[in-house]
């Protein structure tokens, strides 16, 4: 995943596009498959694994999320006075 900006200085803008591709690991032993993933914006796999909890009951654990990446950017950017815009285009 990277996270790409843009800087406007007259505006104070940063225009940010999250860019995140995926390629599958397959065989024995692993090398890259043919399968690959590519997408723009925000981002979070849909596939999760149930695990238990410390009190015993099983909760969902969600393997990935961009905002986890993107937020502190975005939130170091509003903190410096600058506007944060999310784009489809750089």
């Amino acid at each position: 995943m990277k996270t790409r900006m843009r800087l406007v200085p007259a505006k104070r803008e940063v225009h940010a596009l999250d860019d995140v591709r995926e390629v599958a690991l397959v065989g024995n032993p692993p090398r890259r498959g043919l399968s690959r993933q590519w997408s723009r914006g925000p981002y979070v796999q849909r596939q999760w694994t149930y695990d238990g909890g410390p009190d015993g009951r099983r909760r969902k654990v969600i393997q990935f999320d961009s905002r986890d990446m993107r937020d502190p950017l975005r939130n170091t950017v509003l903190e410096a006075g600058w506007t944060w815009r999310g784009v489809l285009r750089l």
